[in-house]
């Protein structure tokens, strides 16, 4: 080691042990009593996995994969100190001469110094947290700040230890970031949805009109950069929540192609837009969860970008609930691939006999249809939907999320309503635009959007709403089960619904007919992707 390295890490020792002193000289009121307990209950992350814990049990659910987020964050950064930082530099810990005795731990660490343990691990969960809720982090970071000061407080750690371990804290979470976002777009999967020749392509964006939900928060913001940067000729109209329905409309009216940016439930109303004006849509994802988007194969804004710029495009299905029963213009058969592995309402290989019209058919004059490109829920699902919209602006969204899920376990009776004519009692009916993956009531993911085909899932009435949803979770449609059907339909009548029976799609909320028809639309939207 030459003689500067020398002279320079002796420079650096003297001023942490002069920083180290100031701290151990200075009296802060109060501190004595906080700062020491507030470490201890940093020991082995307890303080942070209680944390996050509290915040997914009344958190959103972009505020849970924040709190998974933080917590792989912290479990990164303890990783790599354990098994590198303390055995690379092995540095003692400080003499604790003129540290106050109240002050000291009564059990003073036996691992080297260098780096804190305790506050790697605080910045790793409060970085984690910040970089996917910006407003949990702000809550949790003075915390996480006070955790490391009390490193040096108690005389424990130096300085220069605290700030090392704040740093790779840091970097812990910025490369869980990476991680998840690289792993998301991974499961990004094109499917094989029919490809719609002739669309226009727009190089700079002139001829686009997007639509932004501003309610969306930070991912549309940054959905927002790249459409800038990509397409700057495009038409960008921010909207709250209580004015995008109207200017999707008037947007639609007048755009070549109709651009949205926002989650599910916004991208849901652009695509009705889109429908009854006949025009090609442009998804650029900027929701929480963005289930649309993602089994479509877009990762980001950028595949949105360069789609529309190359002219490439796809038609995907799309399922609609119309009031009825109407006659319907033609009968409508059902799919080749009519049941899994269980026969569906009444037989397996109903068609519904209402108001149905042809499977493919776009909107018609003064149709009241709606549209959903995810999927059709009436039973559980939408109950808890509608609990939580009516607590939460009163106690905040965890706690009524919780209070919602307690009033829907306790419910009495399950739904009572009549499929293709043939009378069913059902705690939950889902029906999904397309196949779903995997077993259970409600799956996540569809391997196309191409099908044209309602897969319809039902748990039964009977006993507790609780232990059938658990039960139909579990069993899935691999078995011929009591409790849970699976089929696929081209079309479902629904009738006899009782009055007040709430139904959700693609997330939104509404109070159901008394009378509906389920159905199908093959290749009705034109969605830009990258071929």
């Amino acid at each position: 080691m030459s003689d500067q390295e020398l002279t320079w890490r002796g420079a650096v020792a003297r001023w942490d042990r002069q920083l180290f002193d100031a701290v151990a000289r200075r009296h802060w009121p109060g501190a004595d009593r906080v700062l020491p307990r507030l470490g201890r209950a940093a020991n082995h992350g307890v303080l942070w996995g209680g944390t996050a814990v509290a915040i997914g049990v009344l958190g959103s659910p972009r505020a849970r994969r924040a709190a998974l987020r933080g917590a792989a964050s912290l479990a990164l950064a303890s990783a790599t100190i354990n098994t590198v930082g303390k055995w690379s530099v092995r540095r003692p810990r400080p003499l604790l001469d003129g540290v106050p005795a109240v002050r000291q731990l009564h059990t003073q660490p036996q691992t080297t110094s260098f780096p804190s343990g305790h506050s790697a691990s605080a910045f790793a969960f409060a970085a984690g947290l910040a970089l996917e809720s910006p407003g949990w982090g702000a809550v949790v970071a003075p915390v996480a700040a006070s955790v490391a000061f009390s490193r040096v407080y108690t005389g424990v750690h130096y300085p220069s230890d605290v700030a090392a371990g704040a740093a790779l804290g840091v970097a812990a979470g910025f490369v869980v970031r990476r991680l998840a976002r690289d792993a998301q777009e991974a499961r990004v999967v094109p499917g094989d949805e029919r490809p719609a020749p002739g669309v226009p392509a727009l190089p700079d964006g002139d001829g686009l009109t997007v639509v932004v939900n501003t309610a969306s928060g930070t991912a549309a913001e940054a959905g927002l950069d790249v459409l800038r940067e990509r397409l700057p000729k495009a038409e960008l109209v921010e909207v709250g929540s209580g004015d995008l329905v109207a200017e999707l409309a008037a947007a639609a009216s007048r755009a070549t192609v109709l651009g949205v940016c926002g989650g599910d439930g916004t991208i849901n109303a652009a695509a009705t837009a889109a429908l009854r004006a006949g025009v090609p849509l442009a998804v650029f994802p900027g929701g929480t969860l963005n289930h649309f988007a993602l089994d479509l194969g877009l990762a980001g804004p950028a595949d949105t970008c360069r789609a529309v710029a190359a002219g490439e495009a796809v038609r995907v299905g799309v399922g609609r609930f119309t009031p009825g029963p109407r006659h319907p213009a033609a009968p409508d058969a059902p799919a080749n691939t009519a049941t899994d592995h269980h026969p569906g309402p009444g037989s397996g290989t109903e068609s519904a006999s209402g108001s149905v019209p042809v499977p493919g058919a776009g909107p018609r004059p003064g149709d009241d249809s709606g549209y959903f490109l995810n999927n059709f829920s009436v039973g559980a699902y939408p109950e808890l939907l509608r609990h939580r919209l009516h607590w939460g602006p009163r106690i905040g969204g965890g706690p009524a999320a919780l209070l919602a899920a307690w009033q829907v376990l306790r419910a009495e009776r399950p739904v009572r309503l009549r499929l293709a004519g043939r009378p069913r009692s059902v705690w939950l009916l889902f029906a999904g635009n397309g196949t779903y993956q995997g077993t259970g009531p409600t799956p996540r993911r569809r391997a196309t959007l191409g099908e044209g085909l309602l897969d319809l899932r039902l748990v039964l009435g009977g006993g507790r709403p609780g232990p059938r949803l658990l039960a139909a979770a579990f069993t899935g449609p691999l078995t011929r089960s009591p409790v849970h059907v699976a089929s696929k339909l081209r079309s479902l009548r629904v009738s006899d619904v009782p009055p007040g029976t709430p139904l959700a799609y693609d997330g939104e909320y509404a109070q159901a007919p008394a009378a509906f028809v389920l159905d199908a639309l093959p290749d009705a939207l034109t969605v830009y992707r990258p071929h």
